[in-house]
């Protein structure tokens, strides 16, 4: 088994403890696991300086998949979608996604992108929106989320956070990072998303 198909696994078997309706179509287009596999190539990013902060910032459910993705980053293949004249350098050193299931990560889909959103302390990843429904679970840090016209609420690891196609929703740290899995579905799973203030960005 690859180490993108143990994160699957874990993945899988933590979103299996949920019994919440707006789950299910997410599961439902899971791939198979006979779909295709594809070779990506590792790549780190700056950003994963605080991933060995994550562990300790777990809860329970969420430690097995925290512990299979600090042990595997440096096999995973980390992105970024902006340049340092959108967000600033600053951003780019406390960002960065590795896909596991989709368009782009080792495991094909054309219905499900699922991976996994670091950020680091003391940033905002800035309101966006996109066509693609989402599920975000956070694995470790406490973190305010933003989503449509409701106020920014703290979210605790092992929360499900649903955003809806097209609503937009934003997220800030403080001092501890976040590190989030992510799920899309639903239209295009390479579209970018839209910046409020103009621009786009990549999921997650």
């Amino acid at each position: 088994m690859t180490v993108a198909d143990r994160l699957a696994v874990a993945a899988r078997a933590l979103l299996a403890g949920f019994d919440q309706p707006e789950l299910a179509s997410f599961l439902d287009d899971w791939p198979a696991p006979d779909s295709a596999r594809r070779m990506v190539e590792p790549r780190p990013l700056p950003v994963l300086r605080w991933l060995g902060q994550t562990p300790a910032l777990a809860v329970a459910e969420t430690r097995p998949l925290v512990d299979g993705i600090v042990a595997a980053a440096e096999a995973l293949a980390w992105g970024q979608t902006y340049a340092a004249g959108d967000l600033g350098e600053r951003f780019l050193e406390r960002y960065g996604w590795s896909e596991l299931i989709g368009l782009r990560g080792p495991i094909a889909s054309d219905r499900l992108a699922c991976g996994v959103l670091l950020l680091g302390p003391e940033i905002e990843y800035p309101p966006h929106s996109h066509v693609a429904e989402e599920i975000y679970v956070p694995l470790a840090g406490t973190a305010d989320w933003l989503r449509g016209g409701e106020r920014w609420r703290q979210r605790r690891p092992g929360e499900l956070v649903h955003h809806p196609s097209g609503i937009a929703h934003a997220m800030r740290t403080d001092e501890p990072p976040l590190l989030a899995l992510y799920l899309w579905r639903g239209g295009d799973l390479a579209q970018k998303s839209k910046l409020l203030g103009g621009g786009s960005v990549d999921h997650a």
